[in-house]
């Protein structure tokens, strides 16, 4: 089950139900499935403080993932900046529904196990996220 929050800012994610059967498809492609996922989105202030707090990182980030995974249950907490996602998009010149649903899946891929420390690393993860959102775009658009 995924169930969204807010912190700190105003903002109304659409579509859940159509994001969550999405997300349920990325996971069940990955040979997993859907615990308690819980996203947060909250304002770039608020994650550096999580970023602070929990490690030790002293700066801004778009998504903040903790892993509560057991087998092959997904669960976490994906934590995402909003003005992030927001400035994301504008520096990549794409739409913001589009920027927001590949953080999405970027960090259920890292629950799933898919890191992105190393050059190969990243590599892999864009490459899945390409694929899953081009999964989404085709069941349901960006919108």
């Amino acid at each position: 089950m995924v169930s969204y929050y807010t912190q700190d800012i105003d903002f109304t994610f659409k579509n859940k139900a159509a994001n969550n059967q999405w997300l349920k498809v990325v996971a069940e492609s990955e040979i997993r499935r859907l615990g308690q996922i819980s996203i947060i989105f909250c304002s770039d202030n608020y994650i550096l403080d999580i970023n602070m707090k929990y490690l030790q990182h002293d700066y801004f980030t778009d998504i903040i993932t903790f892993d509560y995974c057991k087998g092959d249950k997904l669960s976490g907490d994906l934590f995402i900046s909003i003005d992030s996602v927001r400035e994301n998009a504008r520096l990549y010149d794409v739409d913001f529904q589009e920027e927001l649903y590949r953080v999405i899946v970027h960090g259920l891929l890292h629950l799933i196990g898919y890191d992105d420390h190393t050059k190969a690393q990243k590599a892999q993860m864009r490459a899945k996220e390409d694929y899953y959102l081009s999964l989404r775009e085709a069941m349901y658009g960006f919108a």
